[in-house]
């Protein structure tokens, strides 16, 4: 055993972002992710750019370590293959709109029947259980309904998404969590489950202190651009030629600081001595602050501060971000050999286990390139049988 979930075979019918977060995620760490898509077609992203070579770089980058197996669900010889896949898997994953597997005949409690062990994990945007279950949802509608637009972008600006797509993002990875949290159940008790995650509940739940700023206060947070609301000072600052954030956390870390912007002034000011009285006098102390860092070249700024222990970054753009030694050194960046596009390079996992490393990628599957060996290896079908049901473009 070299990855921690080899032996644990999932049938995906996830599509675009949201579950194909999840099912990457679960194929990093080893498990047999069987991708099913419609045949001829196939999963919605794989017409999303940028294209290399005719092949979309952003189904690439979400799709690693994956088999595809071509299936029409809407056939019954369809509906039968998948149903006795289903028999030898582990674990069903979907983001369709709630309902939508129910009315196939191939929802939870129906597939339940034939595998009582099976976990069954779906996504969408408001929850399966839900008083909006029928509403539609992409990630910019959850980062609106889930509170996090709100409280991102400047005070004199309208609500700001965020950069990347949080909500889809956010829910596959809280639905890798509970199918691992499922499958360590099943362990115990020999039980399958459901598994129901809502994106607008994902961007809830990392909302931080906004919560309990409104249960616990009754203010209700706005956009206060890139500071902290209750840290001081947190926040980004202009440098001759660029951006830095600084982050000075503590007492200690300001007394530092006010040293390194030779403000030693304001260390017992009585309007700066605490964290809390730097928060609530903010607007009066950030241009004391801005008024040294417009004078510093952005790098040099970042190591002087850094060196004395205060944490500052630049604000790197991909350019930088690719050239970055740590990103080398941790192997963040990664080559797959697309058998169509070539080389390409996507982010590598976050999750460093010291038995299991993850050095090394499959690439994303040209559409319905395991069809044949899911159908022999799994199933034990025949080539006449493989070739019927392409004649029938079941498969």
């Amino acid at each position: 055993m070299t990855k921690p979930l080899e032996g644990i075979r999932v049938l995906d019918l996830g599509h675009v972002l949201a579950m194909p977060t999840c099912t990457m995620q679960l194929a990093d760490l080893g498990a047999e992710v069987i991708k099913i898509e419609r045949p001829g077609s196939g999963d919605d992203s794989r017409y999303f750019g940028p294209f290399v070579h005719g092949e979309s770089a952003y189904f690439m980058s979400i799709n690693r370590n994956k088999k595809s197996l071509t299936l029409d669900l809407k056939q019954e010889e369809g509906k039968e293959i998948f149903k006795e896949l289903v028999k030898k898997s582990d674990v069903v994953t979907e983001n369709f709109r709630p309902n939508t597997m129910e009315k196939l005949g191939l929802g939870y409690h129906d597939l339940k029947k034939i595998n009582p062990k099976i976990i069954y994990a779906s996504i969408c945007g408001f929850g399966h259980y839900s008083v909006d279950q029928q509403r539609p949802g992409y990630d910019i509608i959850a980062q609106a309904s889930g509170g996090i637009m709100a409280i991102t972008g400047y005070p004199d600006g309208p609500p700001t998404r965020v950069g990347s797509s949080i909500g889809d993002i956010f829910s596959g990875s809280f639905a890798t969590i509970a199918i691992l949290a499922a499958l360590r159940y099943r362990d115990i008790t020999g039980e399958g489950q459901e598994i129901d995650i809502s994106m607008m509940d994902s961007v809830l739940s990392v909302l931080e202190n906004a919560v309990v700023r409104y249960t616990v206060t009754g203010e209700i947070p706005t956009r206060i651009g890139s500071r902290h609301p209750s840290i001081a000072p947190f926040d980004l600052f202009e440098a001759k030629d660029g951006w830095v954030v600084i982050a000075v956390g503590n007492d200690s870390l300001w007394g530092k600081f006010c040293k390194i912007i030779h403000q030693e002034k304001l260390i017992n000011d009585p309007l700066y001595q605490t964290n809390d009285l730097r928060s609530k006098n903010y607007d009066q102390l950030k241009p004391l602050i801005t008024s040294w860092t417009k004078q510093q070249f952005s790098e040099k700024m970042v190591a002087l501060l850094t060196k004395e222990g205060v944490p500052a970054a630049e604000v790197s753009t991909m350019d930088k971000i690719v050239r970055d030694p740590n990103i080398k050194m941790r192997n963040m960046l990664i080559q797959m050999d697309h058998p169509k596009a070539g080389k390409v390079t996507v982010a590598n996992s976050p999750i460093r286990l010291s038995k299991c490393p993850n050095d090394t990628i499959d690439a994303s599957p040209i559409l319905g390139e395991h069809t044949e060996k899911v159908l022999e290896g799994v199933l034990e079908m025949s080539q006449e049988e493989i070739r019927k049901l392409k004649d029938k473009k079941v498969v």
